[in-house]
């Protein structure tokens, strides 16, 4: 790739395609042609010392669950981790990140919080956004105000965790198809900043006519060399 270092593609002519990426010591493969896979590990082995650690399970606190009809991702047990660090372990579930009618301000309500306590929740739910997308629109918010938190901050930081309590396992569900059909939706709540008047626009792009009943064509292969 032109602009990503890290990340290289290789096609075929029949339209098999294959991905390639670095992290550290360790080199991330996904491809749909498992002959190109097979030729790249052999070429890899022969001129590196490595270990191919086979199918991706767990990466980087990413759960990989890889079967013939796609590709689940999750990250059940990073999230129980931090409830467990944020002493939300035994918190009651909320149904919504966020409240309806909330409403934010830089001011905010209630006394100073611990600006460092603060970044760190706001840190660790971004992470949490790449297999959890609902929680997109409350990180964003919280994310705005970490410079001097209140209590108020805090409180819709903590709404989300409890939303997490109760959607741990969910993920994001890559289904095998050759459906190529993109749908998007977006809305926007109409310059609804109390600091600025300016807009919050959300979006969601769904890949194929019907994410949970497809029809298999094609199968995907996501492994994993330690180096």
């Amino acid at each position: 790739m032109p602009y990503e270092h890290a990340l290289y593609v290789k096609k075929r002519l029949q339209g098999r395609v294959m991905f390639v990426c670095l992290y550290i010591d360790d080199i991330l493969f996904i491809g749909d042609d498992p002959t190109m896979i097979q030729d790249f590990k052999q070429s890899m082995v022969k001129g590196f010392e490595m270990t191919d650690l086979g199918l991706m399970a767990y990466f980087l606190g990413l759960e990989v669950k890889q079967c013939s009809d796609g590709i689940f991702i999750s990250q059940a047990k990073y999230a129980a981790e931090v409830l467990k660090k944020f002493a939300m372990k035994d918190c009651c579930i909320a149904d919504n990140p966020v409240e309806y009618g909330t409403k934010l301000t830089k001011e905010g309500e209630g006394d100073l919080v611990n600006p460092i306590y603060y970044k760190s929740i706001v840190g660790c739910l971004c992470y949490l956004t790449y297999t959890i997308p609902d929680i997109l629109y409350g990180v964003g918010l919280i994310n705005i105000y970490m410079e001097k938190p209140r209590s108020s901050h805090l409180k819709t930081a903590k709404s989300i965790l409890r939303f997490i309590k109760g959607t741990a396992s969910y993920g994001l569900f890559y289904s095998s198809s050759q459906n190529r059909e993109i749908t998007s939706y977006n809305n926007s709540d109409w310059a609804g900043s109390f600091e600025d008047r300016k807009s919050t626009t959300g979006f969601i792009f769904f890949y194929g006519k019907n994410n949970f009943h497809m029809d298999v064509k094609e199968t995907i292969y996501c492994h994993i060399i330690h180096m």
